[in-house]
């Protein structure tokens, strides 16, 4: 079992930065690969950016460019610098754990933080 928390949303101006923590807690947090994902009203959810354990990362092609995932795993922590911020990143950024453990997928997700891109 993992807990996540998400922390760092708000309010920014267009072109602006943000950066996203997602604190864990449960497990042995290096063997899960972490995601970011988001979703704005009446959207579905959608990836933004995801870090294996080995830490290979990708991203949505959308952030490409502006977005930067990393993991500290001495801190349990993975977190997203968001920069050139647009107003369509506006949306519910959510923080993902998961892993494959006896064929299982494993998901775990946090609560979600606000993320408004606005003048």
């Amino acid at each position: 079992q993992v807990q996540l928390a998400e922390s760092g949303g708000g309010l920014v101006q267009p072109g602006g930065s943000l950066r996203l923590s997602c604190a864990a807690s449960g497990s042995i947090f290096s063997i899960y690969n972490m995601g970011w994902y988001r979703q704005a009203p009446g959207k579905q959810r959608e990836l933004v950016a995801a870090i294996t354990s080995s830490r290979s990362t990708n991203y949505a092609d959308s952030v490409k460019g502006r977005f930067t995932i990393s993991r500290d795993n001495a801190k349990n922590t993975v977190y997203l610098q968001m920069n050139s911020l647009k107003p369509e990143d506006t949306a519910v950024y959510y923080c993902n754990a998961a892993r494959v453990r006896l064929g299982v997928q494993l998901d775990y997700w946090g609560q979600g933080t606000q993320v408004t891109v606005s003048s």
